[in-house]
């Protein structure tokens, strides 16, 4: 059964849980409400969570180990077909599963049977010709023991899928009937439901963290592991980035965050300033009416994709920065992608995030410091400068540097606007390129993940992961420490 059937059969049984359960209290209080511990809706509530919950809880952690058992049991049947191909088990394991995945598209479109799937053997049978009927386009000729582990892959997904379908709905009916049952007048069904909804907050709060430790983990082990093949000096004091899947490459990262501090530079140079310029007017000077339609106007562009802004770099600023300091004008820039290209449009991207956060820090400080400076006579500039602002700057510094965290994370428009080039220079009008770009490059194509020149994606992922936490850190610091003044 398709997972989406089954998981329109739980929430459908989980409501008519929620009728029956409403019913079966008020018929037992005789219809009298006040002879129920609880509302009415908590028993009903009791026995939806209690269908809902735990049906879903075990479809979805089935939906993760199921394929995590599949694999492994079909990796240690495959050891000795990627030691004779001297291939990756893990480039052996991709290629089983676009097998499987293709017969099962080849059973949905009527090009084999189920039976004919099953049997089907390479000695008599052009599986990628048969495959391809189906639109399913394989790299490179399948071999018989690929051909058997796809097989047996879909095998035991068949037996999962008939064994998980079961399981979720024996819990969600053993649920159904073991809440109806407690739908008495005396059950405590809001202690259970309140109780029940606390849980759900810690699970959800817990698989947040978890995510987190997740990422951590796998940026961590295969970092390690690039270290193991790549000596942990070069690639932080080498000034030369030059990979080459071919071997001999350079992985030098100092080229790259020069690149991306740099044009996180001009970002914040751009956006710091209109940023919290138009903060400091709609706090302070802009009437209701304006402020209601230019706040809005400002956050548009927290909306729009960052692809939008980096094909804006290319086909816009880029071309206009070229006919006023290229060959045309001053001499100083020789194509449209550069650091200057990037770093104005990253700055228009950060304008609202900087705008938005000053804006509410500003009017987060107390209305009576500035009645409190105005009865000294000071003026609206006055305030604004020798009270407001210094009231407000430690927030106002943590909103800077959680754009800056943004600014150093861009891709897509340093990609398409700053150019390729890993180099350290003072030149604004030159390309370079940064961590996130390159994280891209490493891992576009067929990357083999055992290489340095692949396994380099982590460690540079590490790298960002560390500078950008500790900006976040440091933030989130300053402004905690902002709100504690005013609480």
């Amino acid at each position: 059964m398709p997972t989406s059937w089954l998981v329109l059969i739980v929430l459908a049984l989980a409501a008519v849980g929620y009728v029956l359960g409403r019913q079966r209290a008020l018929s037992g209080a005789g219809g009298d409400n006040r002879k129920l511990h609880s509302l009415p809706s908590y028993y009903g509530s009791n026995v939806a969570m209690k269908v809902a919950v735990p049906a879903l809880i075990a479809l979805a952690a089935w939906l993760i180990l199921q394929p995590l058992a599949v694999e492994t049991t079909i990796r240690a049947d495959l050891a000795e077909e990627a030691e004779r191909s001297e291939r990756p088990i893990s480039l052996v394991m991709s290629d089983v599963r676009r097998v499987a995945n293709g017969l099962d598209t080849a059973i949905e479109r009527g090009v084999i049977t189920r039976e004919r799937a099953a049997n089907m053997r390479t000695e008599f049978t052009d599986v990628r010709e048969r495959l391809a009927e189906a639109g399913v386009a394989l790299g490179s000729a399948v071999n018989s023991n690929v051909l058997e582990a796809a097989q047996r892959y879909r095998g035991f997904s068949a037996i999962g899928d008939i064994a998980r379908t079961s399981f979720v709905l024996l819990l969600a009916v053993g649920g159904f009937l073991y809440a109806l049952r407690e739908s008495t007048p005396d059950f405590r069904a809001r202690n259970t439901v309140e109780t029940g909804v606390r849980y759900l907050l810690i699970t959800a709060a817990c698989i947040a963290i978890l995510t987190t430790i997740g990422i951590i983990l796998s940026l961590v082990f295969n970092t390690i592991e690039f270290f193991r093949v790549y000596p942990a000096t070069e690639f932080f004091f080498s000034t030369t980035w030059s990979p080459s899947f071919g071997g001999g490459s350079e992985l030098g990262i100092l080229p790259l965050l020069w690149g991306t501090f740099y044009i996180s530079l001009i970002a914040l140079l751009v956006a710091v300033p209109i940023g919290l310029f138009a903060a400091v007017y709609l706090s302070e000077y802009a009437s209701k009416k304006v402020r209601g339609v230019a706040k809005p106007a400002i956050e548009i562009l927290a909306g729009i994709p960052t692809i939008v802004y980096g094909l804006f770099a290319l086909l816009t600023v880029g071309p206009l920065l070229l006919s006023v300091f290229g060959d045309g004008g001053l001499g100083w820039m020789r194509a449209g992608t550069a650091v200057m290209t990037a770093g104005l449009v990253m700055g228009i991207m950060l304008i609202p995030f900087v705008s938005s956060l000053s804006d509410d820090i500003i009017n987060a400080v107390p209305q009576s410091m500035r009645d409190g400076s105005y009865g000294l006579g000071a003026t609206k500039s006055e305030t604004i400068k020798q009270v407001i602002l210094p009231a407000a700057l430690p927030g106002i510094v943590g909103a800077i540097l959680l754009a800056a965290s943004r600014a150093i994370g861009e891709t897509m428009i340093v990609v398409l606007g700053a150019g390729a080039a890993a180099r350290i220079s003072g030149n604004p009008f030159e390309a370079m390129t940064t961590v996130t770009a390159k994280i891209v490059s490493q891992l576009t194509g067929d990357a083999d993940f055992q290489s340095p020149e692949a396994l380099v994606a982590f460690a540079l992922g590490m790298t960002l992961f560390v500078i950008t936490l500790g900006l976040n850190v440091f933030a989130l610091y300053i402004v905690r420490k902002y709100r504690e003044q005013y609480e």
